[in-house]
């Protein structure tokens, strides 16, 4: 798996740690391409832990209620791409692997995993629960991507 970075991705990840990107525009799509940014630089569980720190230092930023940070979703999130990176063809950049993988441009894909009852329980708010109707992938080797 060769995923590469563009400048625009890296400009993305240095203004979304810093708190530059407004709440309004860090929507789903953003969402996706900040987590394949880390899953070009990092295995999943440090893509993970990064995305999850960065999201919870934008909602302490923006005063924003940290119960709005979702364990699960974050975490799947991680997953769901990673999946398709591993399955897909190389991209140049965020926009390319989104273009590539246009599914994962659906915020409701998670409920063909997940039933909504369990996903948007407290309980997978505040730790990270497996789906409950269709496992989502996971690979055992460290991605290995262009920076």
């Amino acid at each position: 798996m060769d995923h590469q970075l563009s400048l625009e991705d890296q400009n993305f990840k240095r203004q979304f740690e810093a708190c530059i990107i407004t709440p309004a525009d860090f929507n789903h799509q953003a969402h996706i391409r900040i987590a394949y940014i880390y899953l070009c630089q990092h295995e999943p569980d440090i893509a993970y832990q990064n995305m999850r720190n960065a999201l919870l230092t934008f909602l302490s930023h923006y005063t924003i209620d940290p119960a709005k940070f979702h364990e699960t979703l974050t975490q799947a999130w991680i997953l769901a791409v990673h999946h398709f990176m591993v399955n897909a063809a190389p991209a140049t950049s965020a926009d390319d692997f989104m273009s590539q993988n246009p599914k994962l441009l659906n915020s409701k894909i998670m409920l063909t995993h997940y039933s909504e009852k369990v996903l948007f329980s407290e309980k997978a708010r505040q730790a990270f629960i497996e789906p409950d109707l269709d496992v989502i992938p996971r690979y055992t080797y460290t991605v290995s991507a262009g920076k």
